[in-house]
């Protein structure tokens, strides 16, 4: 059964911007970015300015993707957890309920340790967001937020 499409939610997204905000503060991180697996950047925080954001959002996801094969080959459900570590950089990924992509930036003035450590628990709030998502994707009564737009005004949305 295919997943319904995800609708983020006022209420949703800024609880997860405070997960986002919390956790570049707790970490002691540069920039901790939450992508889907479309590779579309969903939040943001730190010291973004200096990254291309949608370069670093598709590639987050093609990594995603690819480990996801190595991961079929080697008959595991998925890799959840990566890390790359450079020589002033290094990247902690992390699949947050096999929806979203966590990503956090972070240099040698932190340790991958206190990473993981604060990456687990932000992932759990995650996942419980993203399960109130899903709830109201399925919700039969629930209203879209394009419940009130008719085909009358897509219409004329075109015409000049």
């Amino acid at each position: 059964m295919a997943s319904p499409q995800m609708v983020m939610y006022e209420e949703e997204f800024n609880q997860i911007r405070a997960i986002v905000d919390r956790l570049v503060r707790d970490a002691n991180a540069q920039v901790v970015f939450i992508i889907d697996k479309n590779g579309q950047l969903i939040a943001a925080a730190g010291e973004s300015e200096q990254i291309d954001t949608t370069s670093l959002a598709s590639l987050t996801a093609g990594n995603i993707a690819a480990t996801g094969g190595i991961a079929k080959i080697l008959r595991e459900n998925e890799f959840t957890t990566q890390f790359h570590e450079g020589e002033r950089a290094n990247i902690h990924i992390q699949l947050v309920g096999n929806r979203v992509i966590l990503v956090v930036i972070f240099n040698n003035q932190t340790s991958l340790g206190l990473v993981r450590l604060r990456v687990k628990k932000a992932t759990e709030h995650l996942n419980g967001i993203f399960e109130i998502l899903l709830q109201k994707a399925q919700d039969p009564n629930q209203q879209t937020p394009f419940a009130e737009i008719t085909d009358d005004d897509i219409d004329n949305l075109f015409n000049d």
